[in-house]
């Protein structure tokens, strides 16, 4: 075998082994870019907000919200669990003030929290302070 073809060979191995690369990280590509475009689980979202009567104490108050933050121990269906208060400076709150978003995995875990004897319980101590509610439902979509 000449110079000349042994050059021209190892340039042809080489082109060769290029390509086999080039498609392999491809292929990587592809197979990650899959993985990313796996659906996350969607997550129903129950965000309850609240008004207090003018006449609730401050610790009444409290007592209310802590009730409510105590839901997530006693109920295992309860995903996640934040809460706050309103921050707003656009004044569109209506007088509500408490904010609670409660995440469950499905409708039926909802169910099963909704008649729940300690959410039960932490309406009985919401009912003497309560002034006015909003609750609305969905499922959270990116």
């Amino acid at each position: 075998m000449s110079t000349q073809q042994a050059k021209l060979r190892f340039c042809f191995s080489f082109a060769v082994v290029l390509i086999v690369l080039a498609s392999v990280t491809a292929s990587l590509k592809n197979a990650r870019a899959e993985q990313d475009d796996t659906p996350e689980p969607k997550l129903l979202r129950h965000v309850v907000m609240f008004q207090f009567k003018e006449s609730s104490s401050d610790a009444e108050v409290q007592t209310v919200v802590d009730a409510f933050r105590a839901l997530p121990s006693k109920i295992p269906q309860i995903a996640d669990f934040e809460y706050g208060t309103d921050n707003s400076p656009e004044g569109l709150a209506g007088g509500l003030t408490h904010a609670f978003l409660v995440t469950f995995k499905s409708e039926e875990d909802r169910a099963i929290y909704l008649p729940h004897p300690a959410h039960k319980a932490f309406v009985e101590v919401l009912k003497p302070h309560l002034e006015k509610v909003t609750v609305i439902d969905y499922w959270a979509a990116k």
